[in-house]
């Protein structure tokens, strides 16, 4: 049975205007290091922390006995020094016991092997015995800490998606049944909805019908697409169930789940769909080591979990003080770096700043990634810019509720992005994260604000919208974007979209099926390149571009070429078109063009948007505006290795100095001003 509930001495406290803290784990730690955490949290200005992610060994160390003994000291602790709880359930990592009883629970790969205990996330999501078991610590951790008054927030499980979010035992099999028949209705209807036909998969009965495990040849790619979306909403599923009961238990405390929206992080979540289901979206994020401008691939990611979250404000939930431990090369952050990507992704939306983890870990997996207290403790480059990042936050607090200013939409849909990784594409050398990417960049650099959108949103608002990947558009998306440029908008569309359905199926008719009209043009073939290959392509006035990875022959149906092939496969054939419909303009991209090609057509594209000319600002000198009924606040964020000079709106104060300052300012390299205009 578990202990009393505790009986709070105090009312709940108001929430902090913007979070700072990180991870905190005490239980890898003695007691007494504890009041020195807490002192130390206090001095850096930490009003939240997220706790108890991966207890539930310690919280239920045998079935049904409860210890919430050490818990209830750190609340306490917390509490007292002013810090609130991001209280979690600690569904991510069930005990060893739990498995050793229900080794069915484990999951099992594509290949029929099952995964060992040892690690976290190893859970095949439609187990019985773990949802139950889950809900168990889920009620017992809520009915005692519910009227908690350091809790701020629940926080359900961890990363879902990360390590894995598909199993495909027998368990799963039969959730898989029940989920194909909420959807398709009839056997008749799966057969219709994968084309089984083909290759003579016809089934008659849904219990001839497995998880897309491994066969010797492609295995049916709509049978593989329906299973992500399974897989998917299946996790889904446990985190709503874990969702109801905090709502039930402790009502008006919000409910989250930390996202990992980067497309360099996580693949396997649909995350239009959840953000519809937490009540504050919240994010990991970390620098990827790839080569790429890491803060572009930071502002991308925060203007990615800003838009899931409708625009409104959201949460940085995870990132590093300096290097991680889990790519192949970790470099730490320059001096500087830590805040200036704290404010970036507050400068996109987040209510502030948080951090894994509180004390860097002496033992585990992550031993080597980085923290607030790092190994050295506070006599430490990293700890005082802990400090600095703290009181740099409070000065921030007046813009707690405002929203980030968008100037431009990017249409990006993760179920595409699951039909273009399947089997049987034209090209390997394709890749849709990379046209995000590359799409995203050039906009970026024209200092372009970019919210993401869905493919069925409204984008009425936006002046502009680019397509840079979407392979898979059912109808509905076609009329959609049909729909904003008759009405005028400006649209930008990358080769190889609009191809396929919701099954994967070709739409009927020339491609790109549901694009075509809006576009005025069909695709006769496409042509990809060999590597190595590239082409040459020219406009009007003799301005040229290389390109590579993939060719198209156009057929124009109302679309004028504004660039044409000099070479390669389609030579003399439309690259890049224009076509005027309704009251807007549609551009259409048949190649991989170089950054500097693409850079020209977007600006072309911007023209006929009437969106102003940035060109003016350095690069990488990020300018960020947020808005709302407090004020505006500029953010200004120089990457670069010079200073900048910024022209500024209006006069206004410079929150982080307090210094008034009119006409330009001066960013130096590697800082952040923030200006509240006329302040």
């Amino acid at each position: 049975m578990s202990e009393t509930p505790l009986t709070p001495e105090h009312t709940r406290p108001v929430p902090p205007a913007l979070a700072f803290g990180g991870d905190y784990n005490p239980e890898q730690w003695p007691e007494s290091v504890w009041r020195e955490d807490v002192r130390l949290m206090r001095e850096a200005g930490v009003n939240l922390v997220s706790v108890g992610v991966f207890s539930w060994a310690l919280l239920e160390p045998e079935p049904g006995r409860y210890d919430f003994g050490w818990l209830d000291r750190v609340l306490g602790l917390l509490h007292e020094h002013g810090v609130r709880a991001d209280l979690a359930t600690p569904t991510v990592v069930p005990p060893a016991w739990f498995y050793r009883a229900h080794p069915d629970a484990l999951p099992v790969t594509r290949e029929g092997i099952r995964y060992a205990f040892g690690s976290r996330g190893a859970i095949c999501h439609s187990s019985p015995a773990y949802r139950e078991a889950a809900a168990r610590i889920t009620t017992e951790v809520a009915r005692r800490y519910a009227e908690h008054p350091a809790l701020a927030m629940w926080h359900v499980h961890n990363e879902y998606g990360a390590p894995l979010s598909a199993c495909y035992c027998d368990h799963c099999a039969v959730r898989f049944r029940r989920w194909l028949a909420a959807r398709h209705g009839t056997v008749d209807g799966v057969n219709e909805a994968w084309g089984t036909a083909f290759w003579g998969q016809h089934y008659t009965s849904y219990e001839q019908i497995d998880p897309p495990r491994l066969t010797p040849a492609v295995c049916n790619p709509a049978q593989q697409l329906d299973y992500r979306r399974f897989a998917d909403a299946t996790m889904r599923e446990n985190f709503v169930a874990e969702r109801d009961i905090l709502h039930r238990l402790s009502p008006g405390v919000p409910v989250t789940t930390n996202f990992m929206t980067a497309l360099s992080q996580c693949d396997s979540v649909d995350y239009w769909a959840w953000g519809r289901e937490v009540d504050l979206v919240t994010n990991d994020h970390y620098l990827m080591t790839d080569g790429r401008r890491t803060h572009v691939n930071l502002a991308m990611a925060a203007d990615l979990t800003r838009s899931v979250a409708g625009g409104a404000p959201w949460l940085l939930l995870e990132h590093s003080t300096s290097g991680v431990n889990w790519q192949r090369r970790n470099p730490a952050k320059a001096p500087g770096e830590m805040a200036r990507n704290s404010l970036a992704h507050v400068a996109r939306g987040s209510e502030g700043a948080m951090f894994f983890q509180w004390r860097q870990s002496r033992r585990g997996a992550e031993k080597f990634h980085s923290a607030m207290v790092p190994h050295g403790g506070t006599d430490t480059r990293v700890w005082r810019e802990v400090v600095r990042l703290g009181a740099d936050m409070r000065a921030l607090a007046c813009l707690q509720g405002t929203r980030t200013v968008p100037d431009v939409a990017m249409v990006w849909d993760w179920q595409s992005w699951w039909a273009q990784q399947l089997e049987g594409q034209p090209s390997v050398d394709h890749d849709p994260r990379e046209r995000a990417d590359s799409f995203y960049e050039a906009l970026y650099d024209r200092h372009l604000t970019v919210d993401f959108a869905h493919p069925e949103a409204d984008l009425s608002p936006y002046p502009l919208v680019v397509v840079p990947a979407l392979y898979l558009a059912a109808a509905s998306a076609g009329d959609n974007l049909r729909r904003y440029v008759e009405n005028g908008g400006t649209l930008v569309v990358s080769y190889f979209s609009g191809i396929v359905d919701e099954h994967d199926a070709v739409h009927p008719g020339p491609c790109p099926g549901a694009l075509r009209d809006v576009l005025g043009l069909t695709v006769e073939e496409w042509s990809p390149l060999l590597p190595g290959d590239t082409v040459r392509v020219t406009d009007a006035d003799g301005t040229s571009a290389d390109a590579d990875v993939w060719s198209e022959f156009v057929i124009p149906d109302g679309a004028e070429t504004v660039w044409s092939y000099d070479d390669g496969p389609a030579a003399g054939g439309p690259a890049v078109t224009r076509h005027r419909y309704g009251a807007g303009t549609a551009w259409y991209v048949s190649t991989r063009l170089s950054p500097a090609g693409l850079a020209t057509v977007l600006r072309a594209a911007c023209d006929d948007a009437g969106l102003t000319d940035r060109g003016t600002l350095p690069r990488d000198m990020e300018v960020v505006r947020r808005s709302g009924d407090s004020g505006e606040y500029l953010f200004l964020i120089n990457h670069s290795a010079q200073p900048a000079r910024v022209p500024l709106p209006d006069s206004g104060t410079e929150l982080l100095s307090g210094e008034r300052v009119a006409g330009r300012l001066t960013v130096p390299s590697g800082s952040v001003r923030v200006v509240r205009p006329g302040g």
